[in-house]
């Protein structure tokens, strides 16, 4: 209930907002039962924009409301004559550019409704195609769109708590109350973006690289309805807006850049990646430098932050298409695995286990030998992790054909780092699901190159004896020493 009442309290913007003395600013609305005919504003009555500031009551830019009695109803499209449309959906967009407080779902109720059926009515004539809009009339409903969606976001939970720590995942669900309203406004946008009729040259003047970055800051919405609609749109926009799209790459670095080296805290990073995924998917060959130091500098350092876990689904999809598109970079990436390899968190370690599996299932034998060593030393840690899911997930490497066939050819190499591990398993594993796993693997090994097996047995007995006999010097030594003193200690008792 406390995370629910100071939810209202804003936190400074996170981009600037179009004026809005012409067009007002705050949180859009809530779905209300009935059907109101679409009405327009009386200019004439239209207040100013309330009185807002450090210590003023009024959310910052909002636009008073009109006086009731000075709202007349709008004609729908279909009842107006063709060379009278354009005007009418300015006028209709005037309408849709005021805001609403949804704190309070009883205020407004009417004057609510009447803007939710206006956006609806614009959003069926965009997507009819009935006719083409002037670029005066694009030029206003980029404005209106951007009075509705530009806004202060409100403090996550942790901000309101002061939990710096807080589990991403365990935080409550905020949903955006002014949704039914926003998402008809996010509708519009994206339906004018793919719209056919939508020419490119004349859009880009609106949509611009500003728009974009506002666009890209509200992915740190909490409602992932918002962030849902927000994938959608910069995706369409990528893909249509061709100028933009070193833009938008450039402006995700800085966003993950943030992300890793500063907060720590971004609820958009998942939805981002996935626009990520189909953008790498993309790529021509041979791969620019550009994208290179992008994997190199943002994708693999993403998995440094503890929050992983929310977007490693999205960030192990990129990853794997890097190495796809480009074979020679299995070894960078792998490496860069063994970089961020957790410590202490085993949840995470079972995630890099899953996305080390589908690396090295993309892996050619020339890059496996590269980086094997440092991999299979870093493996023979997971086999003998106390956590018997990182030591199970370990283990399942070997039901991968592929992976398989990689260790199979260098079995030479890989066999004697793990096999003591492997020994160690056996004999005192707690767990026997993961007992009986490191039976089948090896198993495995054995009937692979019996020869090799037995040398690393050999080997494996020396070392535990080498060991034994350092133990047993170093217990005799102890001893030495302890009689020793004992003996002085008696020499000094009989001297006094």
């Amino acid at each position: 209930m406390f995370k629910k009442i100071i939810k209202g309290n804003k936190k400074p913007s996170k981009s600037d907002s179009h004026d809005p003395s012409s067009y007002g600013y705050g949180p859009p609305g809530t779905r209300n039962s009935g059907s109101v005919a679409n009405v327009v504003v009386n200019h004439a009555s239209r207040a100013g924009p309330a009185a807002s500031g450090p210590n003023s009551g009024g959310a910052p830019g909002i636009t008073a409301l009109p006086p009731s009695g000075t709202i007349e109803p709008l004609p729908f499209f279909r009842d107006a004559p063709v060379s009278e449309r354009q005007t009418l959906f300015l006028r209709k967009l005037q309408v849709c550019c005021f805001q609403f407080d949804f704190s309070d779902t009883l205020k407004t109720p009417r004057e609510k409704e009447i803007k939710r059926q206006t956006l609806l009515e614009l959003v069926d004539f965009i997507q009819s195609g009935s006719g083409k809009i002037t670029e005066t009339c694009q030029e206003e409903m980029i404005k209106m769109v951007s009075v509705n969606i530009f806004r202060c976001l409100p403090p996550a939970s942790h901000e309101n708590t002061g939990q710096e720590n807080a589990d991403p995942e365990e935080e409550e669900l905020y949903l955006e109350p002014s949704w039914p309203h926003l998402q008809l406004v996010y509708e519009l946008l994206l339906r004018y973006i793919v719209s056919s009729d939508t020419d490119t040259k004349v859009a880009k003047r609106y949509i611009d690289h500003s728009f974009v970055l506002k666009l890209l800051d509200l992915f740190d919405s909490e409602d992932p309805r918002e962030r849902e609609y927000l994938k959608n749109i910069l995706h369409r926009i990528y893909g249509k807006f061709m100028v933009h799209r070193p833009f938008i790459r450039k402006a995700i670095n800085n966003i993950f850049y943030r992300f890793i080296y500063e907060t720590e805290r971004h609820s958009g990073v998942a939805e981002l990646l996935e626009i990520l995924g189909s953008i790498i998917n993309g790529f021509a060959l041979p791969m620019k430098e550009e994208h290179k130091l992008f994997l190199v500098r943002a994708l693999i350092p993403l998995h440094k932050p503890k929050s992983i876990a929310v977007y490693h689904q999205q960030l192990s999809y990129c990853i794997t298409q890097f190495v796809e598109k480009d074979y020679k970079l299995a070894d960078t990436v792998v490496r860069g695995l063994l970089k961020y390899w957790p410590l202490t968190n085993c949840q995470k370690e079972v995630l890099f286990l899953g996305e080390l599996e589908e690396v090295l299932e993309a892996t050619q034998p020339a890059e496996f030998q590269r980086c094997m060593v440092p991999l299979f030393r870093q493996i023979a840690r997971c086999l003998n992790s106390s956590h018997f899911q990182v030591a199970e997930r370990a283990l399942f490497l070997w039901n991968n054909e592929h992976i398989v066939g990689l260790i199979a050819q260098n079995r030479n190499v890989t066999l004697p780092i793990i096999f003591e591990a492997l020994e160690r398993n056996i004999q005192s594993h707690w767990n026997q699901a993961v007992h009986g796993l490191t039976v089948n693997v090896r198993k495995m090994f054995l009937e692979m190159d019996a020869d090799l097996f037995e040398e690393c047995q050999r080997q494996l007995a020396e070392r535990e004896a080498r060991s034994r006999e350092v133990e047993e010097q170093r217990e005799s030594t102890w001893k030495k020493l302890a009689d020793a003193a004992a003996q002085k200690g008696e020499d000094d008792m009989v001297t006094v």
